[in-house]
């Protein structure tokens, strides 16, 4: 009996018994489904967290102040306020940090930003003219404001696509406009690309000023900064930029490592924890998933020893006929993988359709992948070659004439 026979000989009894077969077939597509959109699932958050990370800027580091002790107890890393301008200057010299491209400090503060009609209030940054390299930023129109406006503290200010939308009816009404910030009143010059959120909040969210603009009119006269934003000249330059800043600052602070007043994070090793989490989360709820298709791995195991059982009769006439064991084995072994597989091919197709419709619904990717698509159909092969053994085995070991002989 060749491959071919066996074949048809399979179909023929699967078809013979479609309630059966389809309630078998369900329980494996409800496996592979749930398996296919967890892997989607995660592997969508992984993508989703690497753009929103990656959207903060390319190869950038962020330096921040030390943490505060006040009364004894010891505040949240960026409490204290241990960074000034000068700091950035210093590390905008190329004889001090070379792997270094820009530098962007930060001042930040929270504003009311006031229209002769309405009010908005946002996070307001003080800072420089390479803001927009090292954040990887773009304008949708106007300009950015210029060394000449730092130099004269100029009231001038671009804001996010989000502020322009709650300042004015278009964010084209925009560029040109006053708008009022604390006691003193700043024309808008530029408005921003959008960007999105990222795990910094909205990035459309802002407003920018010159550093300057910030102490002098902001900051009551203060040159402290939040955030300095360093860009390295190229990924495989990160390591060496972040050496170079360590030990510029120690050296103008007058610190050891051990005793260093700020820190210093990479983007990458942000990144590195956050993908470590959702694979974990991704990996949990898989093994969560897989249990259904161990339990549809049972059901076509228990299905195909009832059909050994109400087939005695036939598997004695068939060994009768001159059917080796091998054959009779080989015949319940693929209707069990036959129904795995098709069980298999639903699933991942169903997955398809749930990771598209998800996608539109909640706004995230479901990125179902090819690879793990085949897997799943191999785990689903597998789980019926698995689940056949034993039916098949007891099916080939039917002596012909206790089968004949059965009722």
């Amino acid at each position: 009996m060749n491959f071919v026979q066996t074949l048809r000989t399979a179909i023929e009894a699967i078809a013979g018994h479609r309630m059966r077969s389809i309630l078998t077939v369900l329980g494996i597509f409800i496996g592979i489904a749930a398996v296919s959109l967890t892997i989607g699932l995660g592997q969508g958050t992984q993508r989703t967290i690497q753009d929103q990370i990656g959207s903060l800027g390319a190869n950038m580091l962020m330096v921040m102040p030390g943490s505060s002790t006040n009364s004894g107890v010891r505040g949240g890393m960026g409490s204290a306020a241990t960074l000034t301008i000068e700091d950035a200057n210093a590390l905008s010299d190329k004889s001090v940090a070379p792997d270094v491209a820009a530098v962007a400090p930060v001042m930040s503060t929270q504003l009311n930003i006031k229209t002769s009609s309405t009010n908005w209030t946002t996070s307001i940054y003080g800072t420089n003219t390479q803001w927009l390299q090292v954040r990887s930023r773009t304008l949708q129109s106007g300009a950015f404001f210029t060394d000449a406006d730092i130099a004269k503290g100029a009231p001038v200010v671009v804001i996010g696509p989000t502020t322009a939308t709650n300042l004015f009816p278009s964010v084209g009404d925009a560029l040109g406009q006053t708008v009022t910030m604390g006691s003193s009143q700043y024309t808008v010059i530029g408005v921003l690309t959008s960007a999105g959120s990222s795990a910094m909040g909205d990035e459309d969210d802002v407003a920018l000023v010159p550093y300057t603009t910030a102490t002098q009119r902001m900051l009551g006269g203060a040159d402290r900064v939040s955030t300095i934003y360093v860009s390295a000249v190229s990924s495989d330059r990160l390591s060496a930029a972040y050496q170079e800043i360590a030990t510029a600052l120690m050296a103008r602070h007058g610190v050891t490592a051990d005793k260093a007043d700020f820190s210093i994070t990479s983007l990458q090793s942000v990144l590195n924890v956050a993908n470590s989490i959702t694979g974990t989360l991704t990996l949990a709820l898989g093994a969560l998933a897989a249990i259904s298709l161990l339990v549809g791995g049972i059901g076509v195991m228990n299905i195909m020893l009832v059909s050994v059982t109400e087939r005695v009769r036939e598997i004695g006439l068939r060994k009768a006929l001159g059917a080796t064991p091998g054959a009779i084995r080989n015949q319940f072994l693929v209707e069990a993988v036959a129904l795995a597989l098709v069980g298999g091919l639903l699933g991942i197709a169903f997955g398809y359709l749930m990771g598209a419709l998800l996608s539109k619904v909640i706004g995230m990717s479901v990125t179902m992948s090819l690879p793990a698509s085949l897997m799943a159909l191999g785990v689903s092969a597998l789980v019926g070659i698995v689940a056949g053994v034993y039916p098949a085995t007891r099916a080939a070991r039917l002596a012909p004439i206790d089968a004949l002989r059965s009722e």
